[in-house]
């Protein structure tokens, strides 16, 4: 696995949303010297600050241990969430329909309510027990653009992240072409631990992930299997919106969520469900009844 570089958390603490540097010996808390700049991390992301005050952290210790906050989505407030469906050959494969690969990506917009951060259980509602799991590699937007080349697209992400794209399967089925209503449960799906600042391609290229239900891995595959890598999803979904710096794109799951087993295999309260990809992290959640 690659190593992870520096990351920086949006949490709670001492009774107020903050934000700070994860260490291995824990989180410095940059909110009392930035705050009065940047309220939220997402206002970070937006003014283009996210190297400045990692910098600013170099050589000061923790403020909090990991396990004395709650870890909050990184970006609360999106413009835009939009995710990727059947990314993946494998996963376009499972739909058993005769379709061929497509030429052009399934997309939808999920809500900032449907995640939960880090180490928060995923909750499943009580009018379906088919909660599923999808592990994917989310990117946050840095800068402006629309009609972004290809060639130009990764001048464009600021972040990287986690995301696991919790959905209600059998809500996802209530519509012929939709599948809005399965995918936006108040705090099925998570998002996290933390953004990694984006530096260069290697970071996205080629990289491994994977999703673990128990400890049972159950999704793994690489980024450079991707049907639509990341400069196309950029250059794809610039066409026609333009994207602004805190929006955030889940680029994709692999083959392996639950509604593909035979037969399926649902979460449950007391599972807990890790999404792990190199160089970014890996984001853990349990799961409970609402």
């Amino acid at each position: 696995m690659k190593p992870i570089p520096a990351r920086i958390a949006a949490f709670h603490a001492n009774g107020a949303d903050r934000y700070g540097v994860v260490t291995d010996a824990g989180i410095i808390d940059m909110t009392p010297e930035y705050g009065s700049r940047f309220a939220t991390l997402q206002e970070v992301v937006e003014a283009g600050a996210l190297e400045e005050v990692l910098k600013s952290s170099e050589g000061r210790a923790p403020t909090y241990r990991e396990e004395d906050v709650t870890y909050l989505i990184p970006i609360a407030r999106p413009e835009k969430l939009i995710c990727i469906g059947v990314n993946f050959p494998d996963r376009n494969a499972e739909y058993k329909d005769g379709q061929s690969q497509p030429t052009k990506p399934s997309m939808f917009i999920r809500f900032p309510r449907s995640f939960t951060g880090h180490d928060g259980n995923l909750v499943r509602p009580p009018e379906s027990d088919q909660l599923d799991y999808e592990g994917e590699v989310t990117i946050v937007i840095g800068k402006s653009g629309r009609r972004i080349a290809k060639e130009d697209a990764y001048d464009h992400i600021a972040a990287l992240t986690l995301c696991n794209e919790g959905t209600i399967r059998d809500w996802v089925r209530h519509a012929k072409f939709n599948v809005t209503q399965g995918k936006n449960w108040d705090s099925t799906g998570s998002i996290g631990p933390w953004l990694v600042p984006f530096r260069n391609a290697s970071q996205l290229d080629d990289i491994e992930l994977t999703t673990r239900v128990n400890g049972e891995v159950r999704q793994q595959d690489r980024t450079s299997n991707m049907m639509f890598d990341f400069r196309f999803i950029v250059n794809y979904v610039s066409t026609f919106c333009t994207l602004v710096p805190g929006d955030v794109i889940v680029c994709g799951t692999p083959t392996g969520a639950g509604a593909r087993f035979d037969p399926p295999i649902w979460l449950k309260p007391g599972d807990v469900v890790e999404v792990e990809a190199e160089g970014i992290g890996m984001l853990r959640n349990g799961v409970e009844d609402e």
